[in-house]
């Protein structure tokens, strides 16, 4: 039975309960198994040998979301060897139709619909919703954790800035 951390943050006031282990800075980055617009798996090891900036939302059809994957997809362009994945547990054809209709062309989006693998391997499974809770992590090439924010409301924006600079230092 995968760990539950209940109260780690908040959804719209309210405490969660997040399935899975807290991810820290300098841990080995979990693997995971999610899925790409065209239903093919992506994996950790999909981008090895490439720093990762791995934004996660609950929706990228909500507001916060959207700005959130906006701002990584306009960094992803300054940022040389490195992925930028946005992770939700939106349907991959809601995924592709969203990035269609807002130009998004950086970010690569995947969906954790299917086993809600990313979000048991990186605490952001929230139990009572099955969306996952708004955080940023970056991993750099060897796979090594060099960032974790786990956003502590989860309708608040991350830092961004914080976290572009995180993978910036990572390349």
């Amino acid at each position: 039975m995968a760990q539950e951390r209940h109260g780690a943050i908040t959804f719209k006031g309210g405490p969660v309960t997040l399935v899975g282990p807290e991810v820290k800075v300098g841990d080995q980055a979990p693997e995971f198994t999610v899925l790409a617009n065209d239903l093919t798996p992506v994996t950790l090891a999909s981008s090895a040998g490439q720093v990762r900036l791995i934004s996660v939302v609950p929706s990228v059809d909500t507001g916060v979301c959207d700005a959130q994957t906006r701002r990584f997809n306009e960094a992803a362009a300054k940022l040389d060897n490195a992925v930028v994945l946005t992770v939700s547990m939106d349907l991959p054809f809601a995924q592709k139709r969203w990035c269609a209709a807002a130009g998004i062309d950086q970010v690569q989006t995947v969906s954790d619909h299917r086993d809600a693998s990313f979000g048991t391997a990186y605490g952001v499974l929230i139990k009572e919703l099955r969306l996952l809770a708004r955080g940023v992590f970056v991993v750099d090439r060897n796979d090594k954790v060099t960032y974790v924010e786990y956003v502590s409301e989860a309708t608040n924006h991350p830092n961004y800035e914080a976290a572009i600079e995180a993978a910036k230092k990572a390349l």
